[in-house]
């Protein structure tokens, strides 16, 4: 919970000193054309790999078979991967859309943080997650 919290909380930090004009944007716009499309590049193949992977994870067969297995340890672990495959993104896409103002990172950054309620840490998802039936 704190993990998913925190990367929030963060996201959130960044666009409020950023829209109340405390940080600087748009500071990279225009300058570094080539490494612009190369970042987006990236962050559009992070972005699509990593929403897809965050959400199936815990159905894959070995991983749920750990989760089964290991509980509490083992859910700490796959927990925290699912959440910073999606977390790390969402911070990046933040930060690139306020250096280069280009909307295509606020975009994604929009649609991970649409995908965070679908891996919210709960009690009852946390337990469901840890039961053996598939």
């Amino acid at each position: 919970m704190t993990v998913f919290w925190l990367g929030v909380c963060m996201a959130a930090l960044w666009v409020l000193l950023s829209e109340t004009g405390v940080i600087e944007t748009g500071m990279w716009a225009g300058q570094f054309a080539n490494a612009e499309f190369v970042t987006t590049t990236m962050m559009e193949l992070m972005t699509i790999a990593a929403i897809p992977l965050a959400l199936k994870m815990f159905k894959m067969k070995r991983i749920h078979g750990n989760l089964v297995e290991g509980k509490a340890l083992a859910l700490r672990k796959w927990g925290v991967v699912r959440l910073v495959l999606l977390l790390v993104p969402l911070l990046a896409n933040t930060f690139f859309y306020y250096m280069y103002m280009n909307t295509t990172f606020g975009y994604m950054a929009i649609i991970l943080l649409i995908c965070l309620p679908f891996v919210y840490p709960s009690i009852g998802r946390c337990m469901d997650e840890v039961s053996s039936e598939e």
